[in-house]
């Protein structure tokens, strides 16, 4: 095939195909649209952590690196048994260089993507249909919004983006594919991909934005007299046990801090979806690739690791990523995935704080709805046609609900108002 622009593309089973640096320059040139407690809050020195973390010379957003995907390969994460089968799309130019690429994965399940079509594979099986296998552009996993269709910076890489969006739709069909999934995906790819025949979704997250606050009491603040005594109340009962909390990056990162954090991964994910996705080589993996770019928030009691929350470091947010804990204690949740994460943003004057999928409790904590957008090419007529008319509907709902969870918000009226 030819993209406009006289590049052909080809796809690879593993990124073990693809140069760091050549994947890597694709990557960082879709940067998205564009207290009375410090003294119980035992943390890395902040000089000695600050050296060893980085933002510069790395993607914007961790999850679509080289480094990140090459992780959940060679961990074993995806690929053999998991359901997620590496078919990566690539565009090059004549003399062979990258321009673009896509992270994808041919699948034969539904599970780990955050954004739920398990109703669109019954109903289409149903009508005597094969949905799976189909192919999704995702990062396994990681319901983080962010690039999908990436492209080397230049005069080309709106040309390229839309080749790729082509390219994905060309595939699905000449491959027998029921569908195309790009999920979580940046608006202006959302609206590139619509405008050629992809169906538009839109769900929402809870994300903490960072108005300039010079610390946690600074943000506290900004609060209603009501939310912020609560927040205050919780933090206080969180760490009442003797708790510890340690800022963890770079060389704190030892095998002995990621079995621990193992276990607690296990735990939760155990308790929420039966069988958790990630391997343990993969915390090793990631650690020794990207240590500059965790941190990792631990919890101590008596002596040892009872709890922890995994986060990444993009050039201009915090991404909260995994939690767990052996032993649970009230709001210790709350501490270690959304205020220490608000602590850390501030200190580090990053622009927002991502928690993740779900949770509308993140609201009265500070963290406020936002749309994240899906696109979708379904090759069957009847299918596209039922599940538009589905999406029309579920958009209007999404947006409306958004709307209204935006009046609960947390912030001082007075404030509000005057902005």
């Amino acid at each position: 095939m030819k993209i406009e622009t006289q590049l052909s593309r080809r796809m690879a089973q593993s990124l073990s195909e693809v140069p760091l640096a050549a994947w890597d320059a694709c990557a960082t040139g879709n940067l998205s649209c564009s207290g009375g407690l410090d003294t119980a809050v035992k943390l890395t020195s902040e000089d000695n952590l600050s050296s060893q973390l980085s933002r510069r010379g790395h993607p914007p957003n961790p999850f679509v690196s080289h480094d990140f995907l090459s992780a959940l390969e060679d961990s074993h994460s995806v690929g053999g048994r998991s359901g997620w089968q590496p078919r990566h799309l690539l565009a090059e130019d004549a003399s062979g260089a990258l321009v673009g690429a896509a992270p994808c994965y041919v699948k034969s399940h539904s599970r780990g993507e955050y954004v739920f079509d398990h109703g669109w594979a019954d109903a289409f099986e149903r009508a005597g249909g094969a949905y799976y296998p189909k192919l999704q552009v995702a990062v396994p996993f990681t319901p983080v919004p962010g690039p999908r269709l990436l492209a080397r910076p230049g005069p080309l890489a709106d040309a390229v983006r839309g080749g790729l969006a082509e390219a994905l739709a060309e595939i699905t069909a000449s491959n027998d594919l029921s569908s195309a999934h790009v999920t979580f995906v940046t608006e202006p790819e959302w609206r590139l991909l619509g405008a050629r025949g992809f169906l538009q979704r839109t769900d929402q997250q809870f994300h903490w934005l960072n108005e300039g606050y010079d610390s946690f009491d600074d943000f506290l603040g900004r609060l209603a007299s009501r939310k912020r005594k609560t927040i205050r109340r919780e933090r206080k009962e969180a760490l009442a046990p003797g708790i510890e909390v340690h800022w963890l990056a770079g060389s704190d990162l030892t095998e002995e801090v990621w079995d621990a954090f193992f276990t607690f991964y296990m735990e939760t994910g155990s308790r929420k979806w039966g069988r958790p996705y990630l391997t343990r080589d993969f915390f090793s993996i990631v650690g020794g690739k990207m240590a500059d770019r965790i941190l990792l928030v631990m919890a101590r009691r008596a002596g040892r690791w009872i709890g922890g929350a995994l986060n990444f470091i993009g050039s201009d947010a915090l991404y909260g990523r995994n939690w767990g804990a052996i032993e649970h204690h009230p709001f210790l949740h709350f501490e270690l995935c959304y205020y220490q994460a608000i602590d850390f943003a501030i200190q580090h004057k990053l622009q927002r704080v991502e928690a993740g999928a779900q949770g509308e409790h993140k609201l009265a904590r500070g963290y406020m709805p936002k749309p994240t957008y899906s696109a979708h090419y379904i090759a069957n007529p009847a299918l596209k046609r039922a599940i538009a008319d589905y999406l029309a509907r579920e958009r209007r709902y999404v947006d409306a609900a958004r709307e209204e969870l935006a009046g609960y918000a947390p912030f001082r009226k007075d404030l509000v108002e005057q902005e």
